[in-house]
């Protein structure tokens, strides 16, 4: 036993007075509880262990370890375990501990809060969301204002990079989606239109709700679940990983650099996406009507012709645009006031999409809305 270390005391009767000094690092070697379970077990009338610790003690959890041993001990034979003479630091860790091997630890329990009270939080939140969101609207345009002015800061490999990223990247799975849509779009259409015998009207059905509102409303929203949510996460990450921060340190602009070439691509290559979607919807009725309702392809080419006007087109492309501008600064708002972790990283994408997939209907509606009072037909 080291004797500087710990030092018995049975001057009090009934009591063993433990003397503490020295280091009580791990890496310093440490005396051992059995020296002093032995002492208790010599001293059948021991009622408790006091202690007394010197100013120069040093110590680490190696004597927290000590003393939880010790208490268990004293425990065992009915002893009393005596903190006062302790240090306050190691007694804090001493209950911590304790606590936790115990089992003791009360879980935290949230505050509950009234009904009405929620509905003010809702409706603060709301309020300040929208506040920031108008902000950053405000921001996009004077940055697309710097542009129209030749003062934009972002590079042009990264603009094509994105670009490529919002069309090419993504013609497979419009490509897919968009046949799918028209097949389903000629299925339903047949059903009601072969008991008048009218089932070549079935390229009409299709033909104006993929060029005038579907085709738009698909590309949108897979962008919003492919495109938007990317562009969450990137943003998301790098506010995570104070990039954001590294690029204003520098004198650049984030939303110059970041934010303006993702809305300028999608804008620019939605309606692109959106004419192949139409297309690729079509197409998917056409293969329905020849295969299983016995109508001439050219026959259904020459009926779409007519149904189709170009003001249809028209309505499709503005929606494909106002979707383009609502996917990209959903994805962009959302990445930029991410929380600097990996659940708001994943917070933030989920945001995203549901907020880009939820104003694109709202969209669709008020254009469809407009288009009726204005009677685009």
């Amino acid at each position: 036993m080291s004797e500087e270390k710990l030092v018995f005391d049975y001057s009090t009767p009934k009591t063993l007075r433990l003397k503490l000094s020295g280091d009580w690092h791990i890496a310093a070697g440490l005396p051992d509880t059995d020296e002093v379970i032995a002492q208790m077990a010599k001293h059948t009338d021991l009622e408790q262990i006091t202690f007394e610790t010197s100013k120069t003690l040093k110590w680490d959890s190696a004597l927290v370890a000590f003393l939880l041993r010790l208490d268990g001990a004293c425990r065992l034979r009915n002893v009393r375990f005596v903190q006062e003479g302790l240090p306050q630091g190691v007694l804090k860790i001493f209950e911590s501990s304790y606590a936790a091997m115990s089992g003791k630890i009360i879980p935290h329990q949230p505050k509950r809060a009234a009904f009405f009270e929620k509905i003010g939080n809702q409706v603060a939140q709301t309020y300040e969301d929208a506040r920031e969101l108008i902000d950053f609207l405000g921001e996009i345009a004077l940055a697309f204002g710097r542009l129209a002015m030749g003062k934009g800061s972002f590079r042009r490999d990264d603009f094509l990079y994105i670009m490529q990223r919002c069309s090419v990247d993504a013609l497979l799975l419009v490509s897919l989606i968009s046949i799918l849509v028209g097949i389903i779009f000629a299925f339903v259409g047949a059903i009601q239109l072969k008991m008048f015998g009218a089932q070549i009207f079935v390229a009409h059905i299709v033909g104006i709700a993929m060029v005038r509102v579907m085709g738009a409303v698909m590309a949108g929203i897979l962008m919003a679940g492919r495109t938007g949510a990317s562009f969450a996460a990137e943003l998301g990450i790098m506010q995570t990983n104070e990039e954001i921060d590294a690029l204003k340190t520098f004198g650049v602009d984030p939303i110059d650099f970041l934010v303006v070439p993702r809305v300028l691509a999608l804008v620019i290559m939605l309606p692109l996406l959106t004419l192949y979607a139409d297309i690729m919807g079509i197409l998917g009725g056409l293969f329905i009507c020849a295969t299983m309702l016995g109508i001439n392809p050219i026959e259904y080419w020459h009926h779409t012709q007519m149904a189709v006007k170009l003001s249809n087109l028209w309505v499709g492309l503005i929606n494909s645009l106002a979707f383009g501008v609502i996917v990209a600064v959903a994805g962009c708002f959302h990445g930029m006031k991410c929380e600097r972790s990996a659940a708001g990283v994943g917070q933030a994408t989920t945001t995203a999409v549901v907020s880009a997939i939820t104003f694109i209907v709202i969209a669709t509606a008020v254009i469809t809305f407009i288009c009726q009072i204005l009677g685009i037909s």
